[in-house]
């Protein structure tokens, strides 16, 4: 599922989870995190429900994530939020 999501697009965990019949937000979380080095799956466009990057802060991760969604051109607010209203992927 999150190889549909498009460039410029994001998702959210739980989004993710319906979409994939998986049993929770957390699932894909752990999923995401357990990816190998080298894959192609475009993990930065998923966020939490709040439209901001869930990543634990030192790890770099967050910045890097910050830095490729921006570079799809998705916008960041004052706050560090993705207006989800805009910029979430709607499956059809």
């Amino acid at each position: 599922m999150v190889r549909r999501i498009p460039r410029g697009r994001v998702a959210t965990y739980g989004q993710i989870a319906e979409l994939a019949q998986a049993s929770g937000p957390r699932q894909v979380g752990y999923a995401l995190h357990a990816l190998p080095e080298a894959h192609d799956v475009p993990w930065h466009r998923v966020v939490n429900a709040r439209g901001t990057i869930s990543l634990r802060s030192g790890l770099g991760g967050e910045a890097h994530q910050h830095a490729l969604l921006k570079a799809e051109a998705v916008e960041f607010d004052a706050n560090g939020r993705i207006d989800l209203d805009r910029f979430r992927w709607k499956k059809r």
